[in-house]
């Protein structure tokens, strides 16, 4: 597609606005992958209970998850996104997507701009398209795609996104797209949402872990966090301790050095036991890494699921040695007894 097919209007996140120059601000961290949201004036047609920008949601329409999204002319932001591409500040653009019928050639036509302006690793955050679409993406220069899950079981799933919320999402077949999606994009391209703090135990947030390891997919961890105007705005966040084990989990077992099996859990499916030695976990934990967003390579997400201020869920960087002291704290890690949620 040319220019002549772009979309008016792109949304941008606050602090990518801010690191183009499109936006006055001092950040805490930068985001050191330009985040964009498709633009249209009215919901996104799907209902996640999650999302502000869901079908029935009240919530403002310049949000996702915490953070606010401005909208901008689209030429605008290519401009600036092929100014500041040509330093080694940002490490890639991802574009994700609301469900509606035209998010398609919005996307395409996104990437074919970018793409033809400079050279610099685009990812898709997609609802699930068929073969030849996804192959159309491919060959248009899409390095990476992202088909969320969000949910770490089926019956959370048909709760907060699918059948039970009257979204357009099914669990088998979201399934079955990421399992699509990696025989064009290949194992290392593919990536998954799981959102911590919907209700799975930890067991089945790990086994979720496990299931997209397994399948090649990297699934990128987040908190949930209550937006008002949303169908969830009066759940809790889910306790540090709790999504810290997971992240230890998460990290042992996309670095290959355990898996699910080698984990124990109790009756109420916590974490008895990461499947390695003392020693092993703390130098994982001591490095700081597990603690540190998740995602596509290049991301950073600064500060999606918490305030600046804190308490912090996914350090944009490389955690402190005394914020590492304090994590080892959150997670219980020096407490004999078994870990329990706090929800």
């Amino acid at each position: 597609m040319t220019e002549a097919y772009l979309p008016e209007r792109i949304r941008v996140s606050t602090g990518s606005a801010i690191v183009l120059g499109l936006l006055r601000g001092r950040l805490d961290a930068e985001p050191t992958t330009i985040y964009l949201l498709t633009y249209r004036d009215e919901k996104c047609s799907a209902n996640c209970g999650f999302c502000p920008q869901a079908r029935t949601s009240i919530g403002r329409a310049d949000m996702l998850s915490r953070v606010t999204w401005p909208s901008f002319p689209t030429r605008q932001v290519l401009f600036r996104i092929e100014r500041i591409a040509k330093t080694d500040d940002i490490k890639r653009v991802c574009i994700q997507a609301l469900n509606y019928p035209k998010v398609f050639d919005d996307i395409l036509s996104l990437v074919g701009e970018i793409k033809s302006r400079v050279k610099v690793p685009i990812s898709v955050s997609c609802q699930p398209v068929n073969r030849e679409k996804m192959k159309t993406l491919a060959e248009a220069g899409v390095d990476r795609i992202s088909i969320a899950l969000d949910a770490a079981t089926e019956e959370i799933f048909d709760k907060i996104k699918g059948r039970l919320v009257g979204g357009p999402y099914v669990w088998k077949r979201q399934r079955e797209a990421l399992r699509e999606t990696m025989k064009i994009f290949g194992e290392g391209s593919v990536t998954t949402h799981l959102i911590v703090g919907l209700g799975e135990t930890e067991e089945e947030m790990v086994q979720m872990i496990q299931w997209c390891v397994d399948l090649g997919v990297y699934p990128g961890l987040f908190a949930f966090t209550p937006i008002p105007g949303t169908l969830l705005e009066n759940s809790p966040q889910p306790s540090l301790s709790h999504y810290r084990r997971v992240q230890i989990a998460h990290y042992l077992i996309t670095h290959g050095k355990t898996t699910c099996k080698n984990m124990p859990f109790d009756d109420d499916g916590c974490l008895i036991n990461f499947g390695v030695s003392g020693e092993q976990l703390r130098e994982v934990i001591e490095t700081g890494e597990p603690f540190v967003t998740s995602g596509c390579p290049g991301c950073n997400r600064p500060y999606y699921n918490e305030k600046p201020s804190g308490p912090i869920y996914n350090y944009p960087r490389q955690p402190l040695h005394e914020e590492i002291a304090e994590i080892e704290r959150q997670i219980g890690i020096l407490c004999p007894k078994p870990f329990r949620p706090s929800y």
